[in-house]
């Protein structure tokens, strides 16, 4: 009954060690700073960049494209003063439109993350 009860005191203080070890927090740091080296080697890519932007700010910001096309272009198809306002219109329109398929191509993605 002494043994196990000195085992077990044993163990209990070889496992308040281990918790308490100053070298797990210096091996974190190690290998945190490694991983932030090997990220600062690879150069910068617009594309990846670009990729890694969330769907809610990339698709409105097509709208905004397509919606600054069409100010340019609608008044050299309909000569009137609300060409330009129609133009303005369009490209809420088409920022809006952008939004709502970002929000609904990020939730598919989330779906997609949590069922794996």
């Amino acid at each position: 009954m002494k043994d196990s009860e000195s085992e077990r005191l044993k163990r209990l203080r070889e496992k308040q060690l281990t918790d308490r070890d100053p070298l797990v927090k210096q091996r974190q740091f190690q290998r945190s700073s490694v991983v932030k080296e090997k990220r600062m080697r690879k150069p910068f890519s617009l594309k990846k960049a670009w990729s890694d932007l969330p769907h809610k700010i990339r698709s409105p910001f097509y709208g905004l494209i397509i919606g600054i096309l069409v100010i340019v272009l609608l008044p050299n198809f309909w000569n009137s003063e609300f060409a330009i306002l129609a133009g303005l219109g369009a490209t809420l329109v088409f920022m809006v439109f952008g939004l709502i398929m970002g929000h609904s191509l990020d939730l598919r993605d989330d779906i997609k993350d949590h069922i794996k």
